[in-house]
């Protein structure tokens, strides 16, 4: 056998089910050195991949998909991939649905039940962030022991450079099964096998325990957040500036300086929901700092509406523009983006909003306000212009930009 043949003979063969942030960037760091099929019931996505051009905005997908050289492909017909498939990665959606206080895991459940149906040997690998005990419930459920959780830990816009270089791999199986807890050591070295990172720190673990690390890391980080935006309303309403306050603060070694910018709330794919569940997690377990960490975030977006109104002078006959209604530079979400909340408190209040979004394309209005993205026009018909981060644009209407972003950056 030639190497390449023996390169070939190597791979193994791994199906991917959903093509967003986690789903695709792993689908990108596996496809290096593994046969990985992408499924996505988006034929436009699937498509896409299909002629290298990702999907989603991440330069580093874009860049490894123009780069060439990958062992990936993508379908719509899911039970196609799974038949032949090793490992199936779950990565599809987990809304949180407000009406039941947890994770609509439907999606999840209806992949995991179609890979247990076409191919029983094969282990699902749950990406997707679920309820605490979702995992050994759902395999007490269905009668099949062959799932596992692997949480993922990743920023939009970075999620390939985060799994090129984890800051931890976790798998979690059943405690007793051992088989089980083996496939977890083996699709832990899958992932690290795969990093650039020589020295990630690799975790087994229950399945339970697994999931509890995503939704306290989570809530943690967005803690973090919510306490310097909360630093930063008492500066802003005394006074005093916000940005040498932090800086006296993060000085501190044990501090640090991550996460300490402040914006008009935290948003995205996770911090939201994941806070939200984690607190439907301790229905029965004694807390105060959870249930404040939710109840921060929606304080700090109604001081941002009030501080927005209060420079207008009058809500009435006002018009505010929206500068990006994204959550982050180098992103294209706009899902649980804190700048849309505060956008529908100034709505409720009688202020007439303008948005200005590239990413929406030709559309004239968004959510029911208008949409100017013409950058000049819109800047000309805004009295206030609010922005969750700033970008070199603002800098000509500066006067007009209301922002908390103090570092200019995320």
């Amino acid at each position: 056998m030639d190497n390449r043949t023996n390169e070939a003979a190597s791979r193994r063969r791994i199906a991917v089910a959903g093509m967003g942030y986690v789903g695709l960037s792993l689908a990108v760091l596996l496809a290096r050195r593994h046969e990985v099929c992408a499924v996505d019931v988006a034929a436009e996505r699937v498509d896409k991949l299909n002629r290298g051009i990702s999907p989603i905005a991440d330069r580093e997908i874009e860049a490894a998909l123009a780069a060439g050289g990958l062992h990936l492909t993508a379908t719509l017909d899911a039970g196609r991939a799974y038949r032949d498939a090793e490992y199936v990665i779950v990565a599809v959606p987990t809304n949180y649905d407000e009406r039941c206080n947890h994770f609509d895991t439907s999606i999840v459940e209806g992949v995991v039940e179609e890979v247990m149906r076409v191919n029983p040997g094969a282990v699902a690998v749950i990406k997707s962030t679920v309820p605490v005990g979702y995992t050994a419930s759902l395999r007490a459920r269905l009668g099949w022991r062959n799932i596992l959780f692997s949480p993922e830990f990743l920023r939009e816009g970075r999620a390939l450079y985060d799994n090129l270089h984890p800051s931890r791999i976790i798998v979690g199986a059943d405690r007793d099964d051992p088989e089980m807890a083996e496939r977890a050591g083996d699709f832990a070295e899958l992932l690290k096998s795969g990093a650039e990172r020589a020295d990630v720190p690799v975790l087994r673990m229950g399945s339970t325990e697994a999931e509890a690390v995503k939704l306290f890391a989570n809530t943690y980080l967005a803690l973090r957040v919510s306490y310097f935006n909360e630093l930063d309303t008492y500066a802003e309403q005394k006074g005093l500036d916000t940005r040498s306050i932090i800086d006296g603060v993060c000085l501190d070694p044990r501090i640090g300086g991550q996460y300490n910018n402040p914006s008009f709330g935290y948003g995205g794919y996770c911090l939201p929901k994941d806070t939200k569940q984690l607190l439907a997690n301790y229905d029965d377990v004694p807390q105060r700092l959870i249930r404040a960490v939710v109840e921060s975030n929606d304080a700090r977006k109604d001081h941002i509406a009030d501080e927005i109104v209060r420079r207008l002078g009058s809500a009435e006959g006002s018009t505010v523009g929206v500068y990006r209604l994204t959550m982050k530079a180098n992103s294209d979400n706009f899902r649980q983006s804190a700048i849309r909340d505060v956008v529908e408190r100034l709505g409720g209040r009688g202020v007439r909003v303008l948005i200005h979004e590239p990413t929406l394309g030709g559309i004239r209005e968004f959510d029911g306000y208008r949409v100017e993205n013409d950058f000049a026009r819109f800047a000309a018909d805004s009295d206030v212009i609010i922005a969750n981060r700033w970008e070199p644009a603002l800098s000509q209407v500066r006067g007009k930009v209301y922002t908390r972003d103090l570092f200019e950056r995320d």
